[in-house]
């Protein structure tokens, strides 16, 4: 026989939603079963079966003895139940078990009634399906019209077995179309200690953004002592919101950040400004802010507009107040604006390009604006041609630098040709540049200067391949060697200032670019050769396991731009190696050897070794001979691994071997359970800040101590900071 019941499932999974998920939980967390229903049941219908029956026509129907009551939805198990015709109701006593998708009940009774679309379930235990979240509940009201209602409830996410803590609720009420649900008289346990009481709070049941109180965020240093920031959110609309944090610091005072945010269907962006009225650190009454904003949006389908304008009080307020967006190490804020056209084959870009120097550093031009056109056309048998536009304006913050007007303009006629074996490029191009330079006064300048060059380039590589063995593996290995021949004309260009150009140094990749500026104040001269060749060992998979690459540049002619001469007819070799050593060692180095000295001139070390995700250690190596005249000299370690079960050691340290001292320290311990994490942090780390002269100290350090409860795990989720610096293709 079958009778009709309506179930609002949803509510069902508006308590899943509370619930969450963390990371623990995906280690120690096995999801239940769901039930098997019978799926020749359509909406509406139930199927009873039990050993006896007896049944009173249009009166009642009683079940006894292994009782199950099956929907397309829903599987109950009972003792005995008893169907009421006159009142639509269905009542199940005795070792009662609920279960759905969503969530597994086991009770003394329950009861559904058809009329008012109510299900009922007493002295209860429930354990949710999906995600880790279990439970009692005196008594469970579900309602079409009213929602879920949970009486004198429990909900922890621990494994049952382990209940380190959990929130006790005189009432518990989730409500259809309501974005959050409501506790009432909520205790919070830890090991049955109660730690805290909450008349009334409540929470989110769906994925729409609710205002509200966020996480506190509360750490210590020795520049701003302890600080306790309490971001508070507000959903103005479905495309804006704006969040506000006070920040309570015992040595600065109370400072107040604000983020609003916008989107449109073409539009998007972001308003920040952090404002401290009074910093108690200063002598004398100061106010400090910092101000941002990010705007990215389309006007139509080719053309697109951005924004970003930073700005902030004083040179030490990163330093002193800490910046989710900028460093202590950074030195410019950046003002810029642009404007860009898209089409197939032409693009055009106008960028107002502007910032703020933070201390005595050098102050830089400014491209106010920077104009820029690209047109790309094939020709035919397989033929390119381009040409590359553009058109500054560049000016100092310091009034008596030159300023310039520089338009530039380079056609190219390309052949390009590429298959799986082979890669040829033959190459030539004008390149014309006009200058306007004013305020160039006791200066070598001239006031107007042309400069016209041409180029030609011819590039071509191969790419073989053959099986080797490999630690007794049959793999592929490939041998691509590749040259270049370069050709640059010469014109004297002392006469022109320096704008946007600064020296390159030469990777493998930049062997190969054609450039040795950034920029176009400086296009030096050319008549060289480069030679290169990679070579990579690639599993049965398509993993690269192994890859070598080296080149040089050999010069037939000196270099006649001032800027560009070598001491040598021949550059650094340089040489670049992944190697994925086994299944636990990773390596990568970059390395220039000077041709003059055969002594290291750049290098970059990285040697990694991962037993599993929570076991690992990465030493590091960088060193310059000659960056500005300094030495670059630093060796780093990283390190995480497990102490016992439940707790894991994090590391971090950065030494200068050149001036003999630690320049950063990270150590932090982590406590995970299947619940919930702790962890300890401390670090020590050169603050970088600036002197009333603008003089940036470089022998001053920061401490800090912070204490995170978190359910992420610190290395997958970025707290540790671990990046693996390279990526075999």
């Amino acid at each position: 026989m079958s009778i009709t019941l309506k179930l609002h499932r949803p509510l069902f999974c508006a308590l899943t939603m509370w619930a969450g998920v963390s990371h623990a939980q995906e280690v120690c967390f096995v999801p239940l079963a769901g039930p098997n229903l019978d799926n020749s049941l359509i909406d509406g219908q139930i199927l009873v079966k039990s050993q006896y029956s007896e049944i009173q026509q249009n009166t009642y129907a009683e079940f006894n003895g292994d009782v199950e009551i099956n929907s397309s939805e829903v599987k109950i198990k009972a003792e005995s139940a008893k169907l009421d015709r006159l009142s639509e109701t269905l009542v199940a006593n005795g070792s009662v078990n609920f279960q759905d998708k969503n969530i597994t009940v086991s009770s003394d009774k329950v009861t559904l009634n058809r009329i008012s679309n109510e299900l009922l379930i007493e002295e209860s235990n429930y354990q949710l399906n999906r995600v880790q979240g279990h439970g009692k509940a005196q008594e469970i009201a579900i309602s079409e019209q009213t929602g879920i209602n949970l009486i004198e409830a429990s909900y922890s996410s621990c494994p049952i077995d382990d209940e380190v803590w959990r929130i006790q609720a005189s009432q518990i009420e989730i409500t259809p179309n309501q974005a959050r649900g409501v506790v009432k008289n909520a205790r919070f346990y830890i090991k049955d200690v109660p730690v805290l009481y909450l008349p009334y709070f409540s929470f989110p049941v769906n994925d729409e953004r609710q205002s509200g109180f966020l996480y506190p965020d509360i750490t210590n240093s020795s520049s701003a002592g302890i600080s306790v920031e309490q971001p508070i959110y507000w959903n103005i609309a479905p495309n804006y919101d704006l969040t506000l944090s006070p920040r309570l610091m015992t040595n600065r005072g109370l400072q107040l950040k604000t983020e609003f945010r916008y989107l449109t269907e073409q539009h998007k962006g972001q308003l920040n400004l952090e404002y401290l009225p009074n910093d108690l650190a200063e002598d004398l009454d100061s106010e400090r802010y910092f101000y941002r904003y990010v705007h990215n949006g389309s006007i139509n389908e080719n053309w697109r507009i951005n924004a970003e304008i930073n700005g902030l009080s004083d040179d030490n307020y990163v330093n002193d107040l800490g910046s989710d967006y900028y460093s202590q190490s950074d030195t410019h804020l950046y003002k810029t604006l642009g404007l860009n056209y898209f089409s197939e084959g032409l693009d055009i870009s106008a960028q107002f390009r502007d910032f703020e120097v933070l201390g005595d550093h050098p102050d830089s031009y400014r491209a106010l604006p920077e104009i820029r056109l690209n047109y790309l056309s094939n020709l035919v048998a397989g033929f390119e041609f381009k040409i590359n536009s553009e058109l500054a304006y560049f000016e100092s913050g310091d009034e008596d630098n030159p300023t310039a007007t520089r338009f530039h303009i380079a056609p190219t006629l390309s052949y390009p040709f590429q298959n799986q074996w082979s890669e040829l490029l033959a190459e030539v191009s004008v390149m014309h540049t006009h200058y306007f330079q004013e305020n160039i006064t006791d200066t070598n300048l001239e006031k107007e200067v042309t400069r016209t060059l041409g180029q030609a380039k011819l590039y071509g590589s191969l790419a073989f391949e053959r099986e080797i063995s490999w630690f007794g593996k049959t793999l592929t290995q490939t041998f691509e060697p590749k040259a270049q021949y370069l050709y640059t004309s010469y014109e004297e260009q002392t006469n022109i200032g320096l704008y946007d150009t600064t020296r390159l140094y030469n990777d493998f990749a930049g062997l190969f670019r054609g450039q040795e500026f950034t920029g176009l104040d400086r296009i030096s001269d050319n008549n060289q050769i480069t030679l290169g060749t990679t070579t990579r060992i690639i599993d049965n998979n398509n993993q690269e396991k192994f890859k070598l690459s080296i080149g040089q540049i050999f010069y037939l002619k000196d270099n006649q731009v001032l800027d560009a001469t070598k001491e040598d007819s021949k550059s650094a070799v340089a040489a670049e190696l992944d190697w994925q050593m086994g299944s636990k060692w990773y390596a990568h180095t970059l390395a220039q050897v000077s041709s003059i000295t055969d002594k290291v001139e750049r290098s970059s070390i990285s040697l990694e070794y991962q037993l599993s995700e929570n076991k690992l250690l990465q030493i590091n190596h960088r060193f310059v001979r000659d960056l500005s005249s300094e030495k670059i000299d630093q060796v780093g370690i990283t390190a995480t691994w497990p102490i016992s079960k439940n707790w894991q050691w994090i590391g971090r340290w950065y030494y200068d071997r050149t001036l003999n001292r630690t320049v950063e320290a990270y150590n932090g311990v982590q406590y995970s359970s299947c619940c919930w994490t702790v962890s300890f942090v401390a670090e020590r780390y050169l603050s970088n800040s600036y002197e009333s002269t603008g003089v940036q100290s470089t022998n001053d350090f920061e401490t800090g101590f912070h204490v995170y409860f978190t359910n992420r795990n610190l290395l997958r989720d970025g707290l540790f900071g671990y990046r693996r610096p390279y990526l075999l293709n």
